[in-house]
């Protein structure tokens, strides 16, 4: 009885961090080009009554008898499927059609990636996101240029006075991994590599490493499907119920145990 109360403990502990990544997922199911996160439980360690395999006569051996300890959060799978896109005004707006994920520099100099297009012109003329982070490899539009283009294999164009032809401004590269599923999120939509993750593989979009191609004046939507979350959080919200009546029975057998004594 007393392992039936650690065990079912550990049940509703492991629906509670489920219910967080949920939650996780509903907040961002409006935020661009954020990826959808799903719980993977694993059981926990068995108490072996009778060992498997165990000799119970000459001729037989036993089947085992173990009595399992309960459950634990063991990751979070990033789902990497595509979001929708969705048609802005700002030229300064790309998606990703595809794999891959745009470089920026963060302030300290290190290099995050995210799926994030929203771009703006700082101060300089430099393309950076929301937060100030130049797009790496850099690139910068003059004040003066106008009809600014992007295609869609990441060939920056614009148009500068006295031109009748556009003037390339720069190239956009994208990187994409060995395991997308291994990068770390770090808020502000953006990821960073990690020994999981492997290596960055950096190339033009549309090139010969399977790297997706760019949409200007689109933006990709999250990729959270919002009904199915619902159905998740209601089946989570029932599998903590079914542990909590799991810990009242347990309680009410050792109630009724306690009480022979008296």
């Amino acid at each position: 009885m007393i392992r039936a109360l650690y065990t079912a403990a550990s049940g509703m502990s492991a629906q509670q961090t489920n219910l967080d990544t949920i939650a996780n997922n509903l907040a961002n199911s409006s935020t661009t080009g954020f990826r959808q996160l799903r719980l993977q439980f694993q059981d926990m360690v068995y108490q072996n009554m009778v060992t498997p395999g165990a000799a119970q006569s000459q001729n037989t051996v036993s089947a085992g008898l173990q009595i399992g300890l309960g459950t634990k959060s063991a990751a979070t799978e990033v789902i990497n499927t595509q979001g929708s896109m969705n048609e802005t005004d700002n030229p300064y707006d790309v998606g990703i059609n595809g794999a891959g994920f745009f470089q920026v520099q963060r302030p300290d100099g290190t290099i995050a990636y995210t799926r994030a297009g929203q771009f703006h012109q700082n101060e300089q003329g430099m393309i950076v996101t929301a937060d100030g982070d130049p797009l790496l490899p850099n690139i910068t539009v003059p004040p003066n240029s106008t009809a600014l283009t992007i295609t869609e294999y990441g060939v920056v164009n614009a148009t500068l006075p006295g031109q009748q032809n556009p003037s390339q401004l720069g190239q956009i590269q994208l990187a994409t991994f060995p395991n997308p599923g291994g990068l770390e999120s770090m808020g502000g939509n953006l990821l960073t590599a990690t020994l999981s993750s492997g290596n960055p593989i950096l190339g033009n979009p549309g090139g010969t490493e399977g790297l997706g191609t760019l949409q200007q004046n689109y933006l990709e939507n999250s990729n959270v499907d919002v009904v199915t979350e619902f159905v998740q959080m209601v089946l989570a919200q029932r599998a903590y119920e079914s542990n909590s009546k799991v810990i009242k029975a347990a309680d009410d057998m050792y109630s009724q145990v306690n009480n022979m004594t008296r």
